[in-house]
């Protein structure tokens, strides 16, 4: 493409699939595994089906989606595919109940009807590719319909480990490694966990031959020396990583719980489940958690204004509302790129990063939101285009070298949600299993069999007590014992294996139990937590 066949600017529209590993082979049944089944049934199947969509109606787009190591892990576990097909049967059966529930109800009888249908539409989408996301994610981006990048291994905050490179280094090439075996190449962007950046990573991202990551705002803005376009152009860092700045623009009118559009009082309600409004023993067999009130995904109320009764929720008003919200995004978009491209040199780029999770699980018609949005956008003409950064690198490959400022998202954007008065305990303890970690690789250059199977599952143990999710769980309060009994937990059992290893009698009955655990990641090189290996 010549320069005269530029558009006047580019939207990059990217989705962060992420979910901590939770999988309780101990239980039949678990309430935090729920937080699965409730994305594949809201979120992924959905995307999928879009994506699919598009392409067999050759619309030209491509998705950039982030599907994390952690997440990868649980969507390809047998056990966890037979509990989420177990999940969908019960779900069908709970809306059959439902259905003769609500049939004199004006108000909720076609509701019911609705997710009668569209559960068992899951249900057969799920079946026919036999549980196997992966290989449907993989084939699209095979086809080109999709970016696939990488994430740390366990969504781990990287910057927090500017001390122990090792961990940083085994965080992010154990999640190289991983994705290899998924999808078949090398990954060629990462996404920061929670866009947490420091310069301390820089080193590390070259020797994984990793080419550009997403950091916030601020990140880029106040990057030295000072970007010529702000956020609207990538910046090389003196490492050759292209570092992407976040769109503030576009994420507050999609992200903001007062003024974003999910906010829209015709949208579904979050909250208004029937595994809280029914009587407990007419829900408590459908319920994800034993003995206790949860969700279900039924829910018959929209969000209605603040001040109001909760009204039922309609269907087609709803997505009335999201076609309305597609062309009000877009339309900011032009207004944005007219503006920029009058006084920027090159086509500026909006990147709009959202957890993927945001569209269908917690934004019931974010997908539609999404199937209205690029529908328009593929028929705008030379206003903008959907580009993926990576495309947009091989497009515009000069890039103004700066070195982008430490930042996170989140709250005051620099660490605070995940580093707090609250849960700063949790970091000690992780510093001495660092380097314990790191003391033990060095201590066994050639193994024999059951001490790598050791060395290995202590990694495994630790990378999972390294996960962000723990912090930001104790933070935000929700399912907090849960976070603090995983961390206790991983961190126990690391150091089992420590001193069953440092006194050279491996205890095979405990660490079978381990690895039956926490199976992830079967094949990893623990030798990433040497000092000094590249």
């Amino acid at each position: 493409m010549t320069r005269s066949e530029w558009p006047k600017g580019y939207i990059s529209l990217i989705l962060h699939a992420h979910l901590p590993f939770v999988r309780h082979p101990e239980h039949e049944r678990f309430l935090e595994e729920s937080w699965l089944f409730e994305a594949i049934l809201e979120s992924y199947i959905p995307l999928l089906q879009l994506l699919e969509r598009w392409e067999e109606e050759q619309l030209h787009v491509t998705l950039t989606v982030t599907l994390s190591p952690t997440l990868c892990s649980m969507l390809s576990d047998p056990l966890l595919q037979q509990r989420h097909a177990s999940r969908l049967d019960e779900l069908i059966e709970l809306t059959e109940k439902e259905l003769h529930r609500t049939q004199s109800i004006e108000s909720l009888s076609p509701i019911a009807q609705f997710y009668h249908a569209r559960f068992a539409v899951i249900r057969d989408y799920y079946l026919a590719r036999k549980g196997d996301l992966l290989a449907a994610f993989r084939g699209l981006q095979e086809r080109g319909r999709v970016e696939i990048m990488t994430c740390a291994a366990t969504h781990a905050l990287l910057p927090l480990m500017a001390h122990h490179s090792p961990s940083i280094r085994a965080q992010v090439r154990i999640a190289c490694d991983h994705y290899r075996s998924c999808f078949g190449c090398q990954p060629r962007g990462i996404w920061l966990p929670e866009c947490a950046y420091a310069e301390a990573l820089d080193p590390i991202l070259r020797e994984a031959n990793l080419r550009w990551f997403i950091i916030d705002t601020h990140g880029i803005l106040f990057a030295r020396p000072r970007p010529r376009c702000g956020v609207f152009a990538p910046v090389l860092t003196p490492s050759g990583a292209a570092a992407f700045g976040r769109d503030k623009d576009s994420a507050r009118q999609v992200w903001s719980r007062d003024q974003g559009y999910p906010a829209d009082p015709r949208y579904r309600d979050f909250y208004r489940d029937i595994g809280f409004d029914l009587p407990l023993d007419y829900v408590q067999p459908y319920l994800p958690g034993p003995g206790q009130r949860g969700f279900t995904g039924l829910k018959y109320y929209c969000v209605t204004n603040r001040s109001e009764e909760k009204e039922s929720y309609d269907r087609n008003r709803a997505l009335q509302a999201a076609v309305e919200h597609a062309e009000h995004f877009l339309g900011q978009r032009t207004i944005q790129i007219k503006k920029l491209s009058r006084i920027l040199d090159q086509p500026p780029i909006l990147i709009c990063p959202y957890d993927a999770e945001l569209f269908g699980h917690w934004w019931y018609e974010g997908p539609e939101f999404l199937d209205a949005l690029v529908r328009r956008a593929c028929s705008s003409g030379p206003q903008f285009e959907l580009i993926t950064p990576e495309l947009y690198l091989d497009r515009h490959p000069s890039l103004q070298v700066a070195s982008p400022a430490a930042s996170s998202w989140g709250e005051e954007g620099y660490l605070r949600v995940w580093l707090n008065e609250g849960n700063a305990w949790i970091y000690s303890h992780l510093n001495v299993a660092q380097q314990r970690m790191s003391k033990m690789a060095s201590a066994f250059p050639h193994p024999n069999a059951l001490q790598k199977r050791a060395l290995d599952q202590a990694v495994r143990e630790l990378l999972l007590a390294q996960a962000s999710d723990w912090p930001f769980i104790l933070t935000s309060g929700t399912n907090v014992d849960y976070a603090r009994n995983r961390l206790q937990t991983h961190l126990f059992r690391f150091t089992q294996l420590f001193e069953q290893l440092s006194a050279g009698q491996i205890q095979l009955p405990e660490l079978e139990f381990f690895e039956k655990q926490d199976n992830i990641f079967p094949k990893l090189n623990y030798r990433y937590f040497c000092q000094g290996v590249a």
